[in-house]
C-alpha cells in the first residue's frame, strides 16, 4: 500500500479537506457506524497531559533526575540502578503517576462520552488503565503489552500476574511523598524524598523467590496471563462479528513504533470491507494507504482538540 499523508489529500475540486469537513466526517461516521473499534497509542495519553518530562517529571522526579543525570521518566526506566532498593524508588513513583492518578486532562472521559452509545471494542497498546478509569467496559479493552499496575516474576517462572497497587503506594509513602483523598501524589515539603526503599518492599515472585518485574511487553519475558488471553479472545470475537458493515476504526495517537498492532491491521481491515471508515487522529503523522484514501479521515491536530471540537457541534 502506498502512504497518503494529510497534506496530499484532496476533494474533487483538488483542494485539501478543511478541518471542520474532516470534523464533519468523523462526527457523520460516528453517528452511522454500526460498531466502532479504538486503537489507541501513546500519543491519545500525552494529549490527556501524560508526559514524561517537563513539570510532571520537575514534580515527581527532580531529585532521582539530578542524582542519575536524566531528565525524563522515560530515560528514568533504562539507568542501570546499583540496587533494587534504588530500581524501585524510581519505579514505584513511575507507577504511581502514570497508572494510579487521573491525567491532568480529562479526554478519556470525554472520548468514552462520544462511543458509549455505540457497540465499542478498545485495543490499545497504552499501559496506564486510563480507559478502564474513565469508565469503559473492561470487557470491552484489550491492553496488549501489559499493564503498570501488575507484578510479574522477572524469570517468569509461571503465567502469574499480581496487582501492585497496595505495594506500589508503600513504596512512594516510604520515600515520603503523601497520598491525597483523591489519589494525587504530593511530594515532602522542604526536604528531599528518600531515594531508596526498604529492603522488605522489595517485590519477590511468590513462587520462585526471584526478583519481580512489571508487566509489561519489553521482551521475550513478558507474561500473557489468562486475562490477557480472554481479552485476545474477546477483541478476536468482536472483529468476528464486524467483519463487514458500517465498523469506524478509530486510531488515536498510534505511531510507528509497533504499528503491526493496531495501523496496519486497521488499514488492512478497512480495505477489506467497503462499508468501513478509517480514522486517524495523530499530531504530525496522520496518515493512510492511498487504496483507502476515499474511505479515511486523517486529522493531523491535538487528540483532545479535536474530541473537544466534536462535542461542541454535537451539543
Amino acid at each position: 500500500m502506498r502512504i497518503a499523508r494529510n497534506s496530499r489529500f484532496s476533494d474533487d475540486r483538488g483542494q485539501r479537506p478543511s478541518y471542520p469537513e474532516q470534523l464533519r466526517r468523523l462526527r457523520q461516521a460516528l453517528e452511522d457506524c454500526d460498531a466502532v473499534v479504538l486503537g489507541a497509542g501513546a500519543g491519545l495519553s500525552t494529549s490527556a497531559g501524560f508526559v514524561y518530562q517537563g513539570e510532571r517529571f520537575d514534580r515527581y522526579f527532580a531529585d532521582l533526575g539530578e542524582k542519575y543525570g536524566f531528565r525524563d521518566m522515560y530515560s528514568g526506566g533504562f539507568y542501570p540502578y546499583q540496587t533494587p532498593e534504588e530500581q524501585w524508588a524510581f519505579w514505584s513513583r513511575n507507577i504511581y503517576v502514570n497508572r494510579f492518578m487521573n491525567p491532568p486532562k480529562p479526554l478519556y472521559e470525554a472520548l468514552f462520552r462520544l462511543v458509549r452509545g455505540k457497540d465499542y471494542f478498545v485495543l490499545t497498546t497504552n499501559v496506564d488503565h486510563c480507559f478502564q478509569k474513565a469508565g469503559f467496559d473492561r470487557a470491552r479493552i484489550f491492553y496488549t503489552q501489559g499493564d503498570y499496575g501488575l507484578f510479574q516474576c522477572s524469570e517468569p517462572c509461571h503465567p502469574g500476574t499480581y496487582d501492585n497497587g497496595e505495594t506500589v503506594r508503600s513504596m512512594v509513602l516510604a520515600q515520603g511523598f503523601s497520598i491525597a483523598a483523591d489519589g494525587t501524589l504530593t511530594p515532602p515539603e522542604g526536604v528531599t524524598p528518600k531515594m531508596t526503599v526498604t529492603s522488605e518492599l522489595v517485590p519477590h515472585c511468590p513462587v520462585c523467590g526471584k526478583p519481580m518485574a512489571m508487566n509489561l511487553r519489553a521482551d521475550n519475558t513478558f507474561v500473557e496471563d489468562a486475562g490477557w488471553h480472554r481479552a485476545a479472545e474477546r477483541y478476536s470475537d468482536f472483529l468476528r462479528r464486524h467483519a463487514a458493515g458500517k465498523v469506524l476504526y478509530l486510531e488515536l495517537g498510534v505511531g510507528y513504533n509497533t504499528p503491526g498492532i493496531i495501523k496496519y491491521p486497521f488499514w488492512h481491515r478497512t480495505a477489506q470491507n467497503p462499508e468501513a471508515t478509517y480514522a486517524c487522529l495523530n499530531y504530525g503523522e496522520a496518515v493512510c494507504p492511498e487504496e483507502i484514501r476515499p474511505r479515511s479521515i486523517c486529522i493531523d491536530a491535538d487528540i483532545a482538540a479535536v474530541i473537544r471540537d466534536i462535542q461542541q457541534e454535537t451539543r
